[in-house]
């Protein structure tokens, strides 16, 4: 065998032991009388060690020729280390060396395989597979393995059953992009990559499978940034016979078993809930980050109407409170300005007002408000002595967004974000549909499928603009974790809504005929919901970027640069596939 012990186990109950590990070199420190090893697998570092006169001239010579990431398979007996390591699970013992077998000789790597290494993300995506051996890596993917087996365990407790779905469908018109494959057996067609199983998991629901689950790979063709992948994975479910507060409960269950068994993090209450109209009033978001305050503050009443024309000509003059934040320089406060104008944001500018210790306020308008008016914007924002309000004008939709950015970033400078606190949040009652200017036409928010609540149904008519849906997401520190709906199942009012968003009744047959055609058989009341997986576990490893948790991740452009993928195709394949491609603009 090539070990009986991996390097992370041995104890000082091994003492006296002789055991045989394989692993990796991490370090060596040769003193030339002795020579010390760091061997390395998942499992942990032990120390190996090797003095002259103890141990054969043989070991020794062995031993001096390895290099950093040789693969070695060393046998010896398990000794009491002279200065121990309490660092180290392994930091009370070492192994003196008695036989050295190279497995396999390394290259230097091109960066230092440690958990502070001295490689820039592209070159480590570059080698992943070196990547991988660092601790910090490899912690990532422990955590996201043990909540896949959690998530599995908790699913199967109340009844839910795996249900595999095809990858290869047929391409909607909702939703991202797709990814098309083109198919050689059917020329001129198309299969395209599931953005989710939506339509099939419904069918599982008509099927009389009540309750489904699967971990899936899922795919969208979209620009990408820290927490997109044109590949991701959704933990999805879909429930029968269920309301809303149903499927809350079951998935809030899910939640709180996966922190506390993968976190070791006890939520004792119910997650606080509240509308999607009250999360975009207070936080101008849909995901809000409950961990702090600055909840936004409407300063119309306050702010208009005193001859400055940025605030009497805009829809909405919007405040925040940065607590403790009057000391901030002219340095500082110009720093924001300029952060705000940034593209990313759009803003034309930022308006503050500090409250100074003695009484006094000190604004960057002092021209049109006087003493008395900026203590009414303090009274209004419930600002006191040593605080600061930040001020943003303009359309509602608008300086909601850009509000929202400028509060995140604040939570950010102040220290308020601490990843290892986290605060869910479930946002209920998302508007149906969304007008969309450029095509003039309505879009399902959500998805074509989801249900409006039963107390707006007369207002589909009338005022879809108005209807809500009966739908849920569930936030977490400043994340959309997932969110989901209660589903249409029944075929009148399905039509409606594809009616509603465009579809001709030969465009909705073309597309969902076949959901159209179940829904005839007896389909029963139905919801679900669906998780970002990769979104979790990043939140719950405290990190903004799912790439760390992904093993081969791709890079912004959507390429994995370690395979040089996307890639030509040869023209032979082109041909046999029926494609011709058009030359790409430099």
């Amino acid at each position: 065998m090539y070990r009986s012990h991996t390097c992370g186990e041995l104890r000082s109950s091994h003492i006296g032991e002789t055991v045989k590990i394989a692993g990796w070199v991490q370090t060596i420190r040769d003193k030339g009388n002795i020579i010390w090893i760091d061997m390395r697998d998942r499992y942990g570092i032990v120390q190996i060690v090797a003095e002259k006169g103890v141990v054969t001239d043989e070991v020794i010579a062995q031993l001096k020729d390895l290099g950093r990431e040789f693969v070695v398979q060393i046998a010896g007996e398990v000794i009491e280390r002279y200065q121990k390591n309490p660092e180290l699970p392994t930091g009370d013992i070492e192994i003196k060396a008695t036989e050295v077998v190279l497995l396999n000789a390394s290259l230097v790597p091109p960066f230092t395989i440690e958990d502070q290494t001295d490689g820039g993300e592209e070159l480590r995506m570059k080698y992943r597979y070196l990547d991988l051996r660092r601790n910090p890596v490899q912690d990532k993917l422990k955590l996201r393995h043990k909540v896949s087996l959690e998530t599995r365990k908790y699913l199967d407790t109340v009844d839910f059953m795996e249900v595999e779905t095809p990858y290869l469908i047929k391409s909607t018109p909702e939703g991202a992009r797709d990814f098309v494959v083109p198919s050689r057996m059917n020329p001129g067609q198309f299969y395209a990559l599931p953005q989710s199983p939506q339509t099939f998991k419904q069918l599982l629901m008509v099927s009389g499978y009540d309750r489904y689950y699967q971990i899936v790979k899922c795919f969208r063709d979209e620009d990408l940034r820290a927490d997109r992948q044109p590949e991701f994975t959704q933990i999805d479910c879909e429930m029968a016979f269920v309301e809303q507060e149903d499927v809350l409960n079951t998935f809030e269950g899910l939640i709180k078993h996966l922190f506390k068994t993968c976190r070791n993090h006890e939520f004792t209450e119910d997650f606080p809930r509240m509308t999607y109209a009250e999360a975009m009033e207070r936080y101008g978001s849909d995901k809000p980050d409950i961990r702090f305050g600055m909840e936004f503050v409407n300063l119309n009443a306050v702010a208009q109407n005193k001859g400055f024309g940025v605030f009497d000509d805009a829809e909405l003059v919007l405040g925040i409170t940065v607590k403790g934040a009057a000391e901030y320089t002219r340095k500082q406060l110009d720093a924001l300005i300029n952060w705000v104008k940034r593209p990313q944001i759009g803003a034309k500018g930022m308006i503050y007002s500090k409250c100074n210790e003695d009484g006094t306020f000190k604004s960057s308008v002092d021209k049109f408000f006087d003493q008395a008016a900026l203590a009414e914007w303090a009274k209004v924002a419930q600002a006191e002595k040593g605080d600061l309000i930040l001020v943003l004008s303009g359309d509602t939709d608008t300086v909601r967004s850009q509000m929202n950015e400028l509060r995140l970033h604040m939570g950010t400078e102040q220290g308020l974000r601490d990843p290892n606190v986290f605060a869910p949040l479930w946002v209920l009652d998302f508007p149906l549909l969304e007008w969309d200017e450029e095509s003039q036409r309505y879009h399902a928010m959500h998805h074509p499928f989801t249900s409006p609540k039963k107390e707006d149904f007369d207002l589909i008519d009338t005022d879809p603009g108005k209807v809500r849906a009966n739908a849920y997401d569930l936030a977490m520190n400043g994340v959309e974790l997932g969110g989901g709906s209660i589903r249409i199942h029944d075929k009148k009012l399905q039509g409606r809504m594809f009616e509603l968003l465009g579809f001709t009744d030969e465009e909705a047959k073309e597309q969902f005929g076949f959901l159209m055609n179940a829904f005839e058989y007896g389909a029963p009341p139905h919801g679900g919901l669906a998780f970002g997986f990769d979104r979790l576990v990043a939140t719950m490893g405290g990190s903004d970027s799912i790439r760390d948790y992904i093993a081969f991740p791709k890079n912004n452009n959507g390429r994995d640069v370690m395979i040089n993928s996307p890639s030509p195709l040869a023209n032979e394949q082109l041909t046999e596939l029926y494609l011709d491609t058009l030359p790409v603009e430099k």
